[in-house]
């Protein structure tokens, strides 16, 4: 294996222009550690907000390549490993940003480094591209269900129903943590779309706010940032969590996804049921040379589901 590989990575806070694409070292995996093929990574708003210095107080040193999600194959395990071996197919979020630092290497290059607690075995009914899309926001949507301590046949209010997180989280609620009810937000051209994943009923942003809604649910998930309107439609004892706005409104708890192949494995069942269904961005997959078009993509905010850069080569 040659010591260098292809990645796209940046020396410098700032927009989209700091993003370059060259030569960036091929590491040795460490005990316990994966060294993994990358066949088709995923784009998270966290990409984006950690270009822009969002997490300078404690981030990975410089040149920094961007990227939590992945799926590949193993080349090469470091002592310790248990559970995998080369030629396994897998996929990852390696990211762990409540640990210490988040790595210098992400998944946006030929190679990654990862812990063997963070990989599960991919999907055996997906491809390389739907199981990118999956690791990051399942395991955000799914936690919050159980910090919520949703239990079966409680309601939800999801806001952003077409997103990344939102999407996955319809379907979870229906289909692994049994809502009786389960109300989303979306823009005109995607209520259908949003419907079709699960929602009993899909509210029109555009054309409707959060104080004309008179119905009260047992949980509102706010997946992008909205807390500060968005809770008023909780009961007066439910929880209310907010991923994407730091601080959140005082009604609310911020929520950030710490990452564990045992959650992936817990609802490998419901993916390969096709009960849970990978939600990709029509626009994808994003070749490896078009990474700069995706993150516009992705930075615009009107992506529907998961943006997917692959092959990676």
């Amino acid at each position: 294996m040659s010591k260098l590989q292809k990645a796209w990575f940046y020396n410098q806070y700032g927009s989209i222009d700091v993003l370059q694409f060259g030569e960036f070292p091929v590491p040795k995996p460490g005990p316990r550690q994966i060294l993994v093929k990358v066949r088709a990574a995923a784009l998270n708003p966290v990409d984006f907000r950690k270009r822009e210095g969002l997490y300078k107080s404690n981030d990975s040193d410089f040149p920094a390549v961007p990227g939590c999600d992945a799926a590949g194959v193993v080349v090469e395990v470091g002592d310790g490993v248990s559970k995998f071996k080369i030629g396994d197919e897998v996929y990852t979020d390696i990211q762990e940003f409540t640990v210490g630092k988040p790595k210098q290497l992400g998944t946006l290059a030929q190679y990654t480094l990862v812990e063997e607690h963070l990989v599960a075995a991919k999907p055996t009914n997906l491809s390389f591209e739907e199981a990118a899309s999956l690791p990051l926001a399942l395991l955000t949507a799914q936690q919050a269900f159980e910090i919520a301590k949703f239990e079966e046949g409680q309601s939800v209010f999801i806001v952003g129903g077409a997103g990344g997180v939102g999407s996955l989280a319809i379907q979870l609620a229906k289909h692994v943590y049994g809502a009786s009810r389960i109300v989303s937000t979306a823009s005109t051209g995607k209520l259908d779309f949003v419907k079709s994943l699960g929602a009993d009923l899909v509210i029109d942003y555009t054309k409707q706010s959060y104080d004309q809604i008179s119905e009260k649910f047992d949980f509102v998930y706010d997946t992008i940032g909205e807390s500060f309107k968005s809770h008023v439609v909780a009961k007066e004892e439910a929880k209310v969590i907010d991923i994407a706005t730091f601080p959140a409104h005082p009604r609310a708890v911020n929520s950030m996804v710490e990452p564990t192949a045992h959650n992936l494995e817990k609802l490998q069942p419901y993916i390969e049921s096709g009960k849970l269904k990978p939600v990709i961005d029509p626009k994808s997959p994003y070749s490896f040379s078009d990474v700069i078009e995706a993150f516009k993509h992705q930075e615009s905010g009107r992506a529907r589901g998961k943006i997917v850069i692959a092959p990676i080569e």
